[in-house]
């Protein structure tokens, strides 16, 4: 099953970008001998409209086109918690269902736009705080890896 995680705007180099980058490239690792490949990131422009509803529109336009024929997953403060161990058996649970590909949104800064919440299987919440997209993409990215060190039973994570 191959997995990707789109985003709306781009991390400059620097710390949360080596971050990102470190933890998909453990997932790739991982990931590889239980049957996922990536996951990749793909980056969205930001809209430049001055109207924060046109903007989360243009910007669902993009995502929805770059995610294909995917599942998608978004993020959204206003999501379902989803603990580590359950994101593991979500992935396994869609990958043994033959599920081809699943795309890991984060919107912009003004968040998702309606036809994007709608399109999505699921909406997942790192907690009520409000995070900037960098720290986001750091989660989603570490989650991603840590779901695939819980399948392979590896023991980074020590959950119970």
């Amino acid at each position: 099953m191959r997995l990707s995680l789109i985003a709306v705007g781009r991390l400059k180099a620097g710390p949360e970008r080596e971050l990102v980058v470190r933890y998909l490239t453990r997932a790739v690792a991982a990931g590889r001998a239980l049957g996922f490949s990536g996951p990749s990131i793909l980056e969205i422009s930001e809209s430049k409209s001055t109207r924060a509803a046109d903007r989360k529109t243009q910007e669902a336009v993009l995502i929805l086109k770059a995610a294909g024929e995917s599942r998608i997953v978004c993020f959204d403060e206003r999501g379902e918690n989803f603990g580590s161990d359950m994101i593991a058996r979500w992935l396994a649970t869609r990958r043994d269902a033959g599920v081809r590909s699943i795309a890991f949104v984060i919107g912009g800064a003004d968040g998702l736009g309606p036809e994007l919440r709608q399109r999505a299987e699921a909406v997942w919440s790192f907690g009520a705080a409000t995070f900037p997209h960098q720290i986001v993409r750091i989660l989603a990215a570490e989650q991603l890896y840590r779901g695939m060190t819980i399948l392979s039973g590896h023991p980074y994570h020590r959950g119970e």
